[in-house]
């Protein structure tokens, strides 16, 4: 008799186990994206995956863990702060123009952003997005800055970003929901390259026309 090859069937295994995990961080994915991480069960994920909840839990160990892994995979795949803009001699007004164009008329809110917001109320997924993004988003561009308070200014930044997403996607607020997308430009290039810069776009900033006015005092 003559005896089987071994490790013959070792790359088919292989492959459907990757798929099988593939498949279950994208369910988890539209399901956090979707319903937060409160909103969703492990079995409504392996319902959307086409497998078990025992599987599920035997791929990630629980419910927290997979919930790590997609805000994982979600920021290693940005759409804003992608690395040709972190590393762009003009990174501030590359900023500006990639979240208007995000959040234009008809743009489908992000994953990640939604993930996000759908989960705030969840301390235990707080702390994991926080600690992700700081790892991730708020070293990169702090990285990419130069001057003082360079973690300040890239955390401002990264509030914009999300404070911009929530206000003109989410709510619809009809001042930006509504504008023209070269008057939100007109007025974010400069916010944002004034994060980039520090001071030296203080100076700069002095210069050009006034976006800000000074609000008087009240005499007494």
């Amino acid at each position: 008799m003559i005896g089987k090859k071994k490790g013959t069937r070792a790359a088919p295994h292989r492959r459907n186990a990757d798929a099988t995990r593939k498949g279950i961080l994208a369910s988890a994915r539209r399901a956090f994206a979707r319903a937060g991480y409160d909103g969703v069960g492990v079995r409504e994920i392996a319902q959307g995956a086409g497998v078990t909840a025992m599987l599920v839990n035997r791929y990630f160990g629980s419910k927290e863990r997979l919930f790590a892994e997609v805000v994982a995979e979600v920021i290693a795949t940005p759409s804003i702060l992608t690395r040709e803009n972190i590393a762009s001699p003009t990174l501030g007004r590359d900023i500006a123009a990639a979240l208007v164009e995000r959040t234009g008329n008809g743009a489908i809110p992000l994953d990640g952003f939604l993930i996000m917001l759908n989960s705030l109320s969840n301390k235990r997924a707080a702390k994991i997005e926080r600690a992700l993004i700081e790892v991730h988003h708020q070293k990169s561009i702090t990285a990419a800055l130069t001057g003082e308070l360079a973690p300040q200014r890239a955390a401002l930044v990264l509030s914009l970003i999300a404070g911009f997403q929530v206000m003109r996607q989410m709510i619809g607020v009809s001042a930006l929901a509504e504008a023209d997308p070269r008057t939100l430009l007109r007025i974010l290039r400069p916010v944002f390259q004034q994060l980039v810069e520090g001071e030296q776009a203080l100076g700069q900033l002095g210069k050009g026309p006034a976006y800000v006015q000074r609000v008087p005092r009240q005499a007494s």
